[in-house]
């Protein structure tokens, strides 16, 4: 167990229509901990990410996010929004704003900074994702890999205590999927708290402190990254990784 827990789900179930889409889930992320989330295509990995930041409602269940129940809407809603840092496939960048821009305007809406100070915090930011000289460039100047660190400097400038990453690599060309991985690397050596969903089992390997394994809307596995590609304890799992560690 986690032995400071700040993300915990219990019996967590969630449906679209029929389908059971998330199956007693029971999750615990530690503070600082890394949890790569594995799995086929439709096995929950992406819904249990929005769940987290409540994108997804829940039928039943529990999500706790530092000793506080998940609130339901309104202002504790977005508080819990700018806690709980999301990065997304798509970068969902507003077109029409410069990129420095783009990592102020949560800070100043959300956080009631004043703009100066968010300027300030979100250069600071780009520099970290090595973006700095991009700063009052428009996204539709940057490339794909460019986009998705302004989005990972956006969701940090909310200071959050947890980010979650939904496939944040899928829709990048592959020459630009290591820049992204690379901040993200660097994210977890210096603490931060991380659900990753992805299919970069590299990453997997490399950066988390546990894989989770999901199919068919459950948790099948959850274990050390090393125990779990050396020796996955059950036939969904030694089916899936066979079919990708071929490659």
């Amino acid at each position: 167990m986690a032995v400071d827990p700040l993300i915990e789900l219990r019996d967590v179930n969630k449906y679209f229509g029929e389908l059971h889409v998330l199956q007693d889930i029971n999750l615990t992320v530690g503070r600082g901990e890394v949890v790569v989330v594995i799995g086929p295509s439709g096995s929950g990995k992406s819904t249990l990410c929005r769940a987290i930041n409540r994108l997804e409602t829940v039928e039943s269940g529990s999500i706790v996010i530092d000793g506080r129940p998940l609130p339901a809407e309104g202002k504790g809603l977005a508080q819990l929004r700018a806690e709980v840092g999301m990065v997304f496939q798509s970068f969902n960048l507003f077109a029409h704003k410069t990129v420095l821009d783009n990592v102020s305007l949560a800070q100043v809406k959300v956080r009631k900074r004043k703009k100066g100070a968010a300027d300030r915090r979100s250069r600071e930011l780009l520099e970290r994702v090595g973006l700095a000289a991009h700063a009052d460039k428009f996204p539709a100047q940057l490339s794909g890999g460019q986009q998705q660190r302004v989005a990972i400097a956006r969701a940090l400038a909310m200071d959050p205590k947890a980010l979650l990453f939904d496939e944040p690599t899928s829709a990048l060309d592959p020459e630009m999927i290591n820049e992204v991985l690379e901040v993200m690397r660097q994210l977890a050596r210096d603490g931060m708290t991380m659900i990753v969903v992805t299919h970069e089992m590299g990453f997997a390997r490399s950066a988390a402190n546990r894989v989770v394994f999901m199919a068919d809307g459950c948790v099948v596995e959850d274990r050390v990254p090393e125990d779990f590609f050396t020796s996955p304890s059950s036939d969904r799992a030694k089916d899936f990784l066979s079919k990708i560690l071929k490659h």
